[in-house]
């Protein structure tokens, strides 16, 4: 994985593109490690914003639409979900629908989150709206921790 980061550092903007993209689908992992170090290398901090909040949030509508392709019970075969746990997941939709796409940031969590509200069919524009804020919000918060201006934040 060591090896993957620092090739990805090396292409600079694209890497973190790449890198937001992969930790905003599915597959963990961890792009904040590769925006820390080319915020240490002096890349431009609202460039690493954009190109981490474009890639992760195209990570995460492949999430939503991996839900829209799915079913229910196809998810909990898969990854080995508990319907007591499905239930859970399916009421929370239910109750906050794509406002709870402003919790899709959240490792792990958010991309069981829309993949539930995929297969809920929840209204696509207003649920990766709601998806595109949290996880750009994450990443500024990020960066302004980064930066020593948000210390507030940590």
């Amino acid at each position: 994985m060591e090896s993957l980061i620092n090739i990805l550092i090396g292409y600079g903007f694209w890497g973190m593109f790449i890198s937001a993209f992969l930790a905003g689908s599915i597959l963990p992992f961890s792009s904040e490690t590769v925006m820390i170090v080319l915020l240490a290398m002096g890349v431009n901090p609202w460039q690493l914003l954009l190109y981490a909040s474009i890639g992760n949030s195209l990570g995460g509508i492949t999430c939503y639409c991996v839900g829209l392709l799915t079913t229910p019970q196809r998810v909990q075969q898969i990854f080995r979900i508990k319907p007591s746990s499905m239930e859970k997941a399916n009421r929370l939709v239910l109750r906050w629908g794509p406002w709870m796409g402003l919790l899709c940031w959240i490792p792990f969590l958010g991309d069981a989150i829309l993949v539930s509200l995929g297969i809920m069919r929840c209204r696509p524009i207003l649920t990766n709206l709601m998806m595109i804020v949290g996880r750009t919000l994450r990443y500024a918060i990020l960066l302004l921790s980064a930066l020593g201006i948000g210390r507030i934040f940590v």
